[in-house]
């Protein structure tokens, strides 16, 4: 959410940033609402003036003057009784319009529609090359017993598994060591709700726009989040920060719910998109300086970076184009991983930047040098997200023997061992069931 004097001083910069993001938004309509809303309550307050003016003077009043006074206000009562309505309906249209205009991108940030017109910043590590037919995650995962797919899709659904013995110490370990690396870093650990009320989401940008996306528990009136992000960033919901705070450094785990609505069909074998995942998550609040959110933007990427480096997996940085952004993001980096089945880098990270887009809709403040209240700014980026790193981890590593070897830095989350290998016990499915 912008301030609405900015939108009214720039419109033609917020026009194009509501293009450049492909976003369906008519400022026009936005700036006619709060016109309306302005001029109601203008006239609003000056007939409470009015109201009040009479109620003093009526008592006071000699005996001729106060029938037209009491006419009068009468008048008034009745203009108020009209216009209060009005006014609620023009102030609750204003600020649903508000909720739907975004951050203008920072300047660096490419326009473009989607993920091809993302631009390659740098890349770290060299994709292996197989001496043998190398297996994707899925072939390797069901050999070694470390996931089931046909169990819970008989009673969860589509999109369902289980990660069973080494592949849920797995994820264990990998989510274990990126709370451990971000944490060393100087970020607070944290386990937050996952279970919200909507102006949770609202005030962290995920509604409403998102809310196809959301899983609801509509009996109570809540929803399960799809990022720690969202606990993380109203932990401070309604508080006048001490700047002498800044900066407030988190780094959340919980699981996550996403219904994937935008993308059904797609990636639907294996662990890629799933409704239901484990990610780690550091979120910043910083004092509202541009210079200050970038530094802090660069540093949330670095642990991301340090997290992979440590993991020994290959990948790549994109700056995300205007079309990839989202609707409060001012700036935002893809990290993607390199996953040998797909013969590409793809997505298991990202890096935003938000200003105070999350801050004014969720009242976080403090109070400056000056004594002025400010909104503070806010970035997040993803640790690491757990199924999804499980594919790059189990892809690049595995052996012409079918096991898989750990890297280094998971070997203390993993008793010491070095492999996972086929063990004894339930068998798992040997295919990946048809949804």
């Amino acid at each position: 959410m912008l301030d609405i004097g900015f939108v009214r001083d720039h419109p033609d910069i917020v026009k194009k940033a509501i293009a450049d993001k492909r976003l369906d938004l008519d400022l026009d309509r936005l700036l006619d609402a709060d016109r309306r809303r302005r001029a109601l309550q203008q006239e609003m307050d000056q007939l409470r003036s009015r109201r009040n003016e009479l109620s003093a003077a009526i008592p006071k009043a000699p005996p001729e003057q106060r029938p037209a006074l009491v006419d009068e206000a009468r008048q008034v009562r009745e203009r108020l009784a009209a216009a209060e309505p009005e006014s609620v309906r023009a102030q609750a249209e204003f600020d649903g319009l508000m909720l739907l205009v975004p951050s203008v991108p920072a300047p660096e940030v490419p326009v473009g529609e989607g993920e091809d017109d993302n631009v390659e910043v740098r890349r770290w590590g060299t994709p292996r090359t197989f001496d043998f037919e190398p297996r994707d995650h899925v072939d390797l995962a069901l050999s070694l017993g470390l996931v089931n797919f046909d169990g819970p899709r008989r009673y969860a659904g589509g999109r369902s598994y289980a990660l069973v013995g080494d592949g849920a110490l797995l994820e264990l370990a990998v989510l274990r060591y990126a709370v451990d690396v971000v944490a060393a870093r100087g970020f607070l650990p944290v386990i937050p709700p996952v279970m919200v009320w909507d102006k949770a989401l609202e005030g962290t940008g995920f509604f409403p726009l998102g809310r196809e996306d959301t899983f609801a528990i509509e009996k109570d009136g809540l929803f399960l989040t799809g990022t720690s992000e969202v606990g993380l960033v109203s932990l401070h919901r309604d508080d006048v920060l001490d700047e002498a705070r800044l900066p407030i450094r988190y780094v959340g785990h919980s699981t996550c719910f996403r219904r994937e609505a935008g993308a059904h069909g797609r990636d639907t074998r294996g662990l890629y998109r799933v409704f239901q995942f484990q990610k780690v998550e550091q979120v910043s609040f910083v004092p509202a300086d541009a210079s200050v959110s970038e530094e802090e933007h660069y540093r949330l990427l670095s642990n991301a970076e340090a997290v992979l480096q440590g993991l020994g997996i290959p990948y790549r940085i994109a700056l995300a184009c205007t079309g990839e952004i989202g609707l409060g993001q001012v700036r935002k980096h893809e990290v993607e991983s390199w996953m040998p089945s797909r013969g590409k880098y793809s997505e298991t990270h990202s890096c935003s930047t938000l200003h105070d887009f999350q801050a004014r809709r969720s009242n976080i403040r403090y109070r400056d040098a000056a004594g002025r209240l400010r909104f503070v700014y806010t970035l997040n980026n993803t640790a690491v997200a757990s199924p999804r790193i499980l594919i790059p981890l189990l892809e690049n590593f595995q052996n012409a023997d079918g096991t898989v070897t750990i890297p280094e830095a998971l070997r203390p989350y993993m008793g010491g061992r070095s492999r996972i290998e086929p063990r004894s016990g339930p068998a798992a499915p040997r295919e990946d069931p048809p949804r």
